[in-house]
């Protein structure tokens, strides 16, 4: 993905990927599983990717690869989404930009091989390059060892604990292979690779929409009951919901929507943050827009429990207006969850 300033949008897709095409090396934009880190040093630690509400570790969402053209230190750049699925709080949202240049100390300078012969199965990488251990459960920083084995490496204690009730108690001193495997914890999302398709720059007639302002601004003409009648069934927030519909209607499967400087679409007229509710990134710029999740991605979660799961009406990503220069790190970006409001 790489839109320009106020360029086309991008939509993005969930699909079936084989588990090569979502490693690191592949620069995979994708949903679900464990972290395909870039940057292989310098990851966010356990105190960055806890829940600032109620603690618990966050879950990896997803990450969308996002370059930079013309950006020397931007020619690899992804932004990484977690979000909290701890019942009941699942509230908890962090989101993180970690960019590289072509020349690097992780991968080859050559763009990565499009055939998946090298693939191995269903290994799990536990160990980066940089010699950093992931934690068996969700695949962040794992800092915590296995006191008897001291070889299986934990996020947190809820983590170890996890793992320790779903197997490691028996594999603890059979450790051989313990970091090419890993049971299923229950943890990690499903996974999929985001696959993108720009956006129809031309939208037929019927689903353009006027703005809600020269919709009420035309209605002088007509007689007064009829208005107090419209005014009892239509509102600038139904107004802004079928602006929503319509404009995914083209396109129902879209779980994200890519357009760096560009505006969002809101579900709902309620939460819509103003300029002074996101905050300058750190080093003192603005931030921009960068996408949005939608909340069709909630259906290929598998997180459907009524109060008791993850959900969203947007999600949306805003990012640092200048990228600022990071060097290997991963900086904190700025989240905003809007909600659907149920109205009368």
């Amino acid at each position: 993905m790489a839109a320009g300033a106020a360029g086309p949008v991008e939509l993005g897709f969930a699909e079936e990927a084989p588990a090569w095409r979502l490693r690191s090396e592949q620069f995979p934009s994708k949903v679900g599983g464990r972290p395909a880190w870039l940057g292989l040093s310098e990851l966010p630690g356990p105190e960055a990717l806890a829940c600032a509400r109620c603690g618990r570790p966050l879950a990896f969402l997803l990450q969308v690869y996002a370059p930079l053209p013309g950006r020397h230190d931007a020619f690899h750049r992804s932004l990484f989404l977690f979000c909290c699925r701890e019942p009941p709080c699942c509230a908890g949202l962090r989101v993180f930009r970690n960019q590289l240049p072509r020349e690097n100390e992780f991968y080859s300078y050559e763009p990565p091989s499009e055939t998946g012969a090298s693939d191995t199965g269903e290994s799990v990488y536990l160990q980066l390059k940089s010699g950093a251990h992931l934690c068996r459960v969700c695949g962040c920083l794992g800092p915590k060892t296995c006191s008897r084995c001291r070889q299986a490496h934990y996020c947190s204690k809820e983590h170890q604990t996890l793992d320790w009730r779903l197997g490691h108690k028996q594999a603890c001193t059979e450790s051989d292979h313990l970091n090419q495997t890993a049971p299923d914890h229950n943890f990690l999302f499903p996974e999929f690779e985001i696959v993108t398709e720009a956006e129809d720059e031309i939208t037929p007639e019927a689903v353009e929409m006027e703005d809600y302002s020269e919709v009420t601004g035309s209605m002088g003409r007509i007689l007064e009951e009829e208005l107090d009648s419209m005014a009892r069934h239509e509102s600038k927030e139904d107004h802004i919901f079928q602006k929503f519909k319509s404009k995914i209607a083209l396109e129902p499967e879209q779980i994200l929507r890519y357009g760096r400087g560009i505006k969002p679409i809101w579900i709902s007229g309620e939460n819509i943050p103003q300029e002074k509710d996101i905050p300058d990134c750190s080093c003192g710029a603005k931030r921009v827009f960068e996408f949005q999740v939608m909340p069709q991605l909630l259906n290929h979660l598998k997180a459907d429990r009524l109060g008791r799961s993850v959900d969203w009406g947007v999600l949306a990503v805003f990012t640092c207006a200048e990228s600022c220069s990071l060097g290997t790190g991963y900086t904190e970006e700025f989240v905003w969850k809007q909600d659907i409001i149920d109205t009368p």
